[in-house]
């Protein structure tokens, strides 16, 4: 089984805030690497691995025990790229590199919004964003250098946040 750094392409967490461009950026990236792509919260859907319903924020509860045994069976290989709006539940392992998006409140709000979201899971999220909530867990689940904070507020953020990926990724594949 290949460990960190031995393994020909990487294993990558995209995490953030949701309304922040995970998803998009994820699925692009895997288009223009050829990496897997799982978003998790499709996997939890496709597969039923949740633990209850929450009246309050009118959403599933993810089980995340189940979420990691799922994806621990094959993640070794390398070369996934992970798309969740958490990161404090997946083994460091996993992981060579996590991404944080951040995106300015004013933004996500509308992006939310337009969503459709509860007054209530709006204001949720976008506490969430103002206190980096995601970028805080991200720093205390895995090694402070593996952890990047990415602005992604407008469409040239998002470009050039691939190009900075696709970069790393090749910087990657050349050390290994």
């Amino acid at each position: 089984m290949a460990g960190p750094g031995q393994r020909d392409f990487p294993n990558i967490l995209i995490t953030g805030t949701p309304g922040t461009g995970k998803t998009l950026l994820a699925k692009e990236l895997a288009d223009r690497t050829g990496m897997k792509f799982i978003n998790v919260g499709e996997l939890a859907e496709k597969e039923q691995l949740y633990d209850g319903w929450d009246e309050e924020l009118q959403c599933h509860i993810l089980d995340e025990d189940r979420v990691v045994d799922e994806i621990d069976g094959y993640i070794s290989e390398g070369g996934y790229i992970i798309d969740y709006h958490g990161c404090d539940y997946f083994p460091e392992r996993w992981f060579e590199i996590v991404f944080v998006l951040r995106t300015d409140n004013t933004v996500l709000y509308d992006r939310l919004q337009k969503r459709g979201y509860s007054q209530k899971k709006l204001t949720e999220n976008i506490e969430c964003e103002i206190f980096q909530t995601i970028l805080e867990e991200a720093k205390d689940s895995y090694k402070p250098e593996i952890v990047h904070e990415l602005k992604s507020n407008t469409p040239e953020d998002f470009e050039e946040n691939l190009n900075q990926i696709e970069q790393w990724i090749s910087l990657y594949r050349t050390q290994r």
